[in-house]
């Protein structure tokens, strides 16, 4: 048997968790959220990363949809369209009972697994998506929410992203106040996105589990949506997760620079960089073909898995592909069919079959399970809170 085999094997046991998917994004920017325009029960090659036959072929078993708005929508506004995310969301369950399961809890990604569906769970990327109100946060996971990224590709008022300028030195006192609600809600707090003094706050402020939902290491690629050997280790401490990340402009240096003109390319056409409809991706073709693209393979990804295990251990990390939410990506990993090929170089590198459990299906689980451990105690002592921005961080936030 060679190790494709082997992976397709082992998937069938223990399926990948992956940890961000903006299928939902791409939904609402490509078709409205018309879902007879994008029927993910048939094959979207050509339109989408993700469609339930790939999802299939893939085996994956778990899938954190990414509720994710543009930090460009603030306040009101981007409330409104996180809700809207999560609506179709729920039209996906409804559409798709034989395939997909709504999760909320670790026992509930089991049981779509005894049941050979899709356990499917939300996380809301960026905090924008709260308008600094923690009652906001709390109707979030109310509505199923798993996970809150702290920032997206912007600061918030409380929080430094890694792409932005430094605001409030890492997390504001109120920032650490979400963190807390976080907790005692059992929301798994994510630290992709955020800058390395984000990270280390929050670390130091969260009781539970944090995650990252897409990121790599940034001793293999120095960019600073990666994380460092420190926070690594930190994260170790913590009982955490680091889901890696496909995309070539965190994981491939060479992509780096190649990267920033591309970007460059697509605001010059009046576009936004991270737009994945087919008419950016013309622009991005047209533009390819006169600029060949450095390739990211499943080897670069597997180069950050082996640094990963190596600093954090192999009970702490995972994989989040970020499917539909990029332009590109690696070569046999350009849609959500590709784990096996990953999971075979990985086995070619010497992982084992226990090893290889972990990574896809019993880390991201266990993370859950251990948030909403911590919560049950928190919430027997501790009561909602009602802080304010204007409270912690005084009325200039």
């Amino acid at each position: 048997m060679d190790n494709l085999d082997r992976a397709r094997l082992l998937l069938a046991d223990h399926p990948v968790v992956d940890g961000h998917n903006d299928l939902p994004w791409a939904l609402r920017e490509q078709v409205g959220y018309d879902l007879d325009a994008r029927d993910i029960s048939q094959d979207q090659t050509g339109t989408l990363h993700t469609d339930i036959p790939r999802l299939r072929a893939g085996g994956v078993g778990a899938q954190f949809w990414s509720v994710y708005v543009e930090p460009r929508l603030a306040g009101d506004d981007a409330v409104s369209a996180t809700l809207e995310q999560i609506d179709v969301v729920g039209e996906m369950l409804a559409r798709y009972p034989q395939d997909l399961r709504r999760a909320l809890t670790a026992d509930d990604m089991e049981k779509a697994r005894a049941e050979g569906r899709i356990a499917s769970l939300m996380g809301a990327e960026g905090g924008h998506s709260i308008n600094n109100s923690l009652a906001t946060l709390r109707a979030l996971h109310t509505l199923g929410v798993r996970y809150m990224t702290l920032t997206h590709n912007d600061n918030t008022d409380w929080a430094d992203s890694a792409t932005d300028s430094p605001r409030v030195g890492g997390l504001s006192e109120f920032g650490r106040e979400v963190v807390r609600e976080m907790n005692r809600v059992g929301m798994l707090v994510d630290l992709s996105h955020v800058a390395a003094t984000t990270m280390r706050d929050a670390l130091a402020t969260s009781v539970a589990p944090v995650i990252f939902s897409h990121s790599s290491a940034r001793a293999v690629c120095d960019h600073p949506r990666n994380i460092p050997d420190d926070v690594l280790r930190m994260l170790a401490a913590n009982g955490g997760v680091a889901m890696a990340t496909f995309v070539p402009k965190f994981v491939l240096p060479a992509a780096v620079e190649w990267t920033l003109a591309a970007d460059r390319n697509m605001r010059e056409h009046g576009l936004h960089h991270l737009d994945t409809t087919p008419a950016a991706m013309r622009i991005h073709a047209d533009f390819e073909a006169l600029n060949p693209r450095p390739m990211a393979t499943v080897g670069t990804i597997a180069d950050h898995l082996d640094h990963m295990r190596e600093i954090a251990g192999i009970d702490h990390i995972g994989v989040g592909g970020d499917y539909d939410g990029t332009a590109f990506l690696p070569l046999e990993l350009e849609d959500v069919s590709g784990y096996p090929y990953l999971i075979a170089e990985l086995l070619t590198r010497g992982w084992s079959d226990a090893d290889v459990a972990k990574l896809t299906w019993q880390n991201a689980v266990r993370v859950l399970r251990d948030a909403e451990a911590v919560s049950r105690e928190l919430s027997t002592r501790v009561g909602p809170s009602h802080a304010t921005i204007d409270e912690l961080d005084g009325p200039e936030g």
